[in-house]
């Protein structure tokens, strides 16, 4: 859809960028914080980049107020941050932890003081090493009251202070990566446990939102989800039926949970048919059903393209790719799993008419109106981006960072937003990630997204020195005049 003329964004606009907890605070053991399941996975030899860990990140938690200072020089409407659960409840189901809160009563404070809406995310991916060692983490019940008990604790301390809340980051990728390909913690290898530990995810979800209603009646809260739209390689039909199939098992499968309350048909259908489908009482239902998000957070990097699944239509070894190792937003058949469970479904392929970041994950700033698109046809609520940024392997050069790639592909990203705000779609904000620098999960410090350059690397803290890279001031004059210079596209 071409348009000679693109409507403004909202006078209300929140523009934002974004962090988690454990990738930028540091201060691991500090202050009576327990240990996250991160800290321990990240301490074991051989699950991350040079061994790097969050123990200092870029020690936000010592930076916070020049941290928020910067946000402000920067003219941010919003900062989306995690909290880190067990730097409040250590252990994750007892004793709160006063000083731990007392940090997220200053940093909300020093936003506000600073015209800043906070946007609190409850789970980040950290969860308390405690409730992973005495229940096994997300695949016991028993953690779902413990959750609950630690977003009290949040919605009493800080409901009147916060409007904005998301639930769960990219259930889809938490899920998948810690309990299918075993690359984040707690490093399992099993996909029928994967499904399994994603339904309790899910009441965990429920029991949050319901809760928040009921204590935080003025405030606003939903899930933010990895999300890609999914292409057929040609026309030939069955690769148009292979996308449909990869959309439920990539999309529908989370959306339709927390949007409408119950499993999508066809995917359910496929994993009893496998074995896969978790055990889903009638009062999971109830409760699925319950729970009404007030809007949906997006976190958009790319999409995905299919074609025929590879039983119907075989391929040689040398075509098969597996991205699994590099891209946490498609999940991948890998060695044995090459049997489960959406081999029969679709085929993934690379796009020929995409380029890809250092890191080969697929540029599609259209596929980011498309996605807009259909989550907000399908499910009509309010959608908040809650990340889209560029990671890349950006250079200090004479105190400077000139990251023009950077602003290009935000600029792009920027303008399909504003088109699909043309199209009717409504956007209640976007949060960049990230605000600064931070600690990548699994690759270390040289994977880079922020507007501001931290300085230190794989090897060293060094000495943390916050430098605003060129796409800060780009930002900065993108917020002023509320993306009024964006215009459409050739």
């Amino acid at each position: 859809m071409y348009y000679d003329k693109l409507k403004d964004f909202p006078p209300n606009f929140l523009w934002g960028a974004a962090s988690a907890a454990y990738q930028v605070e540091g201060a691991y053991a500090e202050d009576g914080k327990g240990p996250s399941i991160w800290d321990t996975y990240a301490h074991t030899p051989g699950n991350t980049f040079k061994g790097t860990t969050g123990d200092v990140a870029i020690d936000h938690y010592h930076h916070m107020a020049e941290d928020v200072g910067l946000m402000a020089k920067l003219g941010l409407k919003a900062y989306r941050f995690s909290v880190a659960w067990s730097r409040v409840i250590p252990d994750g189901e007892g004793a709160v932890n006063p000083a731990g809160l007392d940090f997220y009563r200053r940093l909300i404070a020093e936003l506000r003081k600073n015209g800043i809406e906070p946007v609190l995310t409850l789970y980040h991916w950290d969860l308390p090493q405690a409730l992973q060692d005495k229940y096994g983490g997300w695949e016991s019940r028993a953690v779902i009251p413990a959750f609950a008990k630690y977003c009290r604790t949040l919605f009493e301390a800080f409901g009147d202070s916060v409007k904005y809340w998301v639930t769960m980051n990219e259930q889809n990728v938490f899920t998948g990566m810690g309990y299918r390909w075993g690359n984040h913690p707690p490093k399992v290898q099993d996909v029928r446990r994967m499904y399994a530990a994603n339904h309790i995810v899910n009441l965990a979800n429920a029991t949050a939102i319901n809760l928040f209603h009921e204590l935080v009646p003025s405030g606003l809260i939903g899930p933010s989800f990895g999300y890609g739209p999914v292409y057929p390689l040609t026309g030939d039909p069955n690769d148009v039926l292979a996308a449909l199939n990869a959309d439920d098992f990539n999309n529908n499968w989370w959306l339709d949970v927390y949007c409408r309350g119950e499993y999508p048909y066809f995917m359910r259908q496929q994993l009893t048919r496998a074995g896969l489908m978790p055990e889903v009482t009638d009062a999971d239902d109830q409760l699925l059903k319950s729970a009404k998000p007030d809007f949906l957070g997006i976190n958009y990097y790319h999409g995905g393209t299919v074609q025929q699944n590879r039983l119907e239509k075989p391929v040689q070894d040398a075509e098969q790719k597996d991205f699994s190792a590099t891209d946490p937003y498609l999940m991948q058949p890998k060695g044995e799993q090459a049997q489960n469970p959406e081999v029969p479904m679709f085929n993934s392929v690379s796009n020929p008419y995409l380029q890809k970041t250092d890191w080969g994950w697929e540029i599609d700033p259209v596929g980011f109106r498309v996605a807009l698109r259909q989550v907000y046809e399908k499910y009509r609520l309010p959608l908040f981006v809650t990340e889209n940024g560029l990671g890349a392997k950006d250079e200090l050069v004479d105190g400077q960072v000139n990251d023009d790639y950077r602003i290009a592909y935000l600029e792009d990203h920027v303008r399909t937003m504003k088109e699909a705000i043309t199209d009717g779609v409504d956007l209640i904000g976007y949060c960049a990630w990230s605000f600064s620098d931070i600690l990548s999960w699994l690759n270390g410090y040289r994977k880079r997204y922020g507007f501001v350059f931290v300085d230190r690397d794989d090897d060293s803290a060094k000495d943390l020195r916050r430098i605003p890279k060129k796409s800060f001031t780009w930002y900065h004059d993108l917020i002023q005049t509320n993306g009024a210079a964006i215009q459409p596209g050739k």
